[in-house]
């Protein structure tokens, strides 16, 4: 199968590329920076994308990279959005299957704890109607599509875990804000693997929460890295130092979202980590 990953040298999307050359499957990279083997600019994508037999839509700058402006809302928006108009307008199979991501954040900044899933509505926020127009600029592919909600990525040499650990490490670590906000985690190795099942299974189509189907509030997700770690979990981070450093963008780490994986459940997909705990220790 020939694969062509979006944003495939970033922290999912190497894990992904991986795993379908591990397989087999010829795999093409398309990213801003086209320095490894086998990676293309965006520039270039028409000439991978027109023959592939699989897409993955992964691009997207980092929500928590920078403090909010208008100028970086509008960088988290043409990166997703602009991006995945150039990668539909370049597939022309349609036997072709594009998995686009997206995000939990589609269902609103929440402190709730209601369930979540594939059919619950999208908040009003901004990061929420982000997701919406990202979703939709991807449903125009003129093939079968997939959209990745994915949640909260826990790996090894990045995702949330590469700004909790060094804190942790130095006994500073703890909860962040109230800790009452649910993390809807899964592990990078799942993640990759869901975005696999969607490309494999015939029918698999419309939005899929990629997550665990246990999701955690804050507390304990900061309880159990202090046990794994052999480290207290007590110093809580104040919600005015996030402000300080994030702006608007403190609110992803301060709510959350309680998104359950109902349709990858439906369909059969086996989770290798869905014990926290377990995905925890592979991750440190």
């Amino acid at each position: 199968m020939r694969v062509v990953i979006a944003g495939g040298t970033g922290f999912v999307g190497k894990r992904v590329a991986a795993l379908l050359t591990s397989r087999g499957d010829e795999v093409t990279l398309l990213s801003r920076h086209a320095s490894p083997p086998s990676t293309l600019s965006y520039d270039q994508a028409r000439e991978a994308i027109a023959p592939a037999d699989a897409i993955v839509n992964l691009a997207g700058a980092s929500v928590l990279d920078e403090k909010w402006s208008p100028k970086r809302l509008e960088i988290l928006r043409s990166s997703r959005i602009d991006t995945t108009r150039v990668i539909v307008d370049a597939i022309e199979s349609s036997k072709a299957v594009l998995v686009s991501a997206s995000a939990v954040g589609y269902y609103g900044t929440r402190l709730d704890d209601e369930e979540l899933d594939e059919s619950s509505p999208p908040g009003d926020d901004v990061l929420a109607k982000l997701c919406v127009d990202w979703e939709e600029a991807a449903r125009a592919a003129p093939c079968r599509v997939a959209i990745a909600r994915i949640g909260i990525v826990l790996g090894k040499e990045g995702g949330a875990l590469a700004r909790m650990l060094p804190m942790f490490r130095k006994f500073i670590g703890g909860p962040i804000g109230s800790g009452k906000q649910w993390w809807s985690w899964i592990h990078l190795e799942d993640t990759a693997r869901a975005i696999v099942h969607a490309i494999d299974k015939r029918g698999f189509e419309g939005p899929f929460n990629v997550t665990a189907p246990a999701p955690a509030t804050m507390n304990d997700v900061a309880k159990k890295l202090g046990e794994v770690l052999r480290r207290p979990a007590a110093i809580r981070v104040p919600e005015f130092a996030l402000r300080m450093t994030l702006g608007d963008g403190a609110v992803t780490l301060l709510t959350g979202q309680r998104a359950l994986p109902k349709k990858l459940l439906e369909t059969d997909f086996d989770f290798r980590y869905g014990n926290l705990r377990a995905a925890l220790q592979s991750s440190i």
